[in-house]
């Protein structure tokens, strides 16, 4: 049976990131790198102080902060979606929330690095997203072997809308790990085909594991 407790500790979690990322939002317009430091300093203290933390407990002591990148404006791009030719579905298992269904809602193209698919939840809420995997996953002092995300807006990890019409902002600065690449309790979606890069974001969350 599912503890209430920790239920409410994963919820408070969520809110918290939601809060964290409409700061983000406000900022991001008069100065992107103090956007990105408050994104950086928040995630900090979340992890490093909140029960729902994805640090396992024994790791929690010892921790410094995550391992974050410098911001670097290039590698933020507002991009227009591209509705797909062909319907495609996934089901993603997750460690909380069992078998999510996805399908793909369109195709983004990043200038210079390649495309990414940009999937939809499709059950209850909807939301945005999209995970990348680049030629650094599983590298030593690389990125982490499943991918990151960049977008997840059923759980608060939300840029907002881009200037034209129909497009999202795409800050590869904000890409940050899944919770099992902390504690392999988490079992999280990976980063499928479509959503794969074959060079090397040097940007955002690092990964000092060996996975």
């Amino acid at each position: 049976m599912t503890d209430p407790t920790i239920v409410l500790e994963v919820a408070d979690w969520r809110r918290r990131v939601f809060a964290l990322y409409s700061k983000v939002r406000q900022q991001r317009s008069s100065d992107l790198v103090e956007a990105h430091e408050i994104w950086r300093n928040g995630r900090d203290e979340l992890f490093a102080t909140h029960p729902a933390s994805p640090l396992r407990r024994q790791d929690r002591p010892g921790f410094g902060g995550l391992p974050v990148a410098a911001y670097d404006p290039a590698w933020r791009f507002e991009v227009e979606i591209t509705p797909p030719t062909v319907a495609q579905h996934l089901d993603l298992a997750t460690g909380t929330d069992g078998v999510v269904p996805f399908e793909l809602l369109g195709r983004v193209a990043v200038p210079g690095a390649g495309t990414l698919d940009v999937w939809r939840l499709a059950s209850y809420g909807g939301g945005l997203f999209v995970p990348v995997r680049d030629s650094l996953a599983g590298e030593h002092g690389g990125t982490y072997g499943g991918g990151r995300y960049i977008l997840d807006t059923i759980k608060g990890a939300d840029l907002g809308e881009g200037e034209a019409p129909g497009s999202v902002v795409l800050d590869f600065n904000f890409a940050y790990n899944p919770s099992c690449a902390y504690d392999p309790a988490w079992a999280c979606p990976l980063a499928p085909s479509g959503n794969v890069m074959g060079l090397e974001i040097p940007v955002g969350e690092r990964y000092e594991g060996s996975v």
